[in-house]
């Protein structure tokens, strides 16, 4: 069962994903999170970095969607600058908003990544759906209200897998 939770790759940011590497596996597409994933979770607006590696991604034909539980003014504040399709109060682990951003890219799940900083929402929603999936090191070391309690949790399923010598996961600097 704790399977479930385990990420097929772990890296320190979002930006050690390189286009090259996403397309040398055959990768179209990024379905990624927005909190603590792309950005702080109390940060209003992409990097000049960030919309520097979005623009990677686009001219190398990988598209991206955003898919967040936070509400609908936060995520379309964050993506609509950047052109970005989004899908807010996605209920991640759920599968359903999985399967629209991959409808919406037009894509098949082997041609697509997850990628997000949560066990309990990104990297298991993902498994579940059948998806690649990249674990981040959260880019804030604060998190929102809902996410200190799941992160209590994934600190205890990080620690078994360390354990077992399933992962190696360093916190945020």
């Amino acid at each position: 069962m704790l399977k479930q939770f385990l990420p097929n790759e772990q890296v320190k940011s979002i930006f050690e994903i390189t286009p090259d590497e996403l397309k040398r596996r055959g990768i179209k597409g990024i379905i990624t999170d927005l909190d603590n994933t792309l950005v702080e979770w109390d940060r209003p607006n992409a990097t000049p970095k960030l919309i520097q590696w979005f623009k990677k991604m686009e001219e190398n034909g990988i598209a991206v969607t955003i898919v967040s539980n936070n509400n609908q003014s936060r995520v379309k504040a964050f993506a609509d600058p950047l052109h970005l399709p989004f899908i807010f109060q996605a209920r991640k682990p759920m599968g359903r908003a999985f399967k629209r951003a991959l409808k919406s890219m037009g894509l098949k799940k082997e041609e697509t990544v997850v990628i997000g900083d949560q066990l309990l929402t990104d990297v298991f929603g993902g498994n579940r759906s059948g998806f690649y999936t990249i674990l981040v090191v959260p880019v804030a070391k604060s998190d929102g209200f809902f996410t200190k309690f799941n992160r209590q949790i994934e600190r205890r399923i990080m620690n078994w897998f360390k354990r077992k010598g399933m992962i190696d996961w360093e916190e945020g600097s």
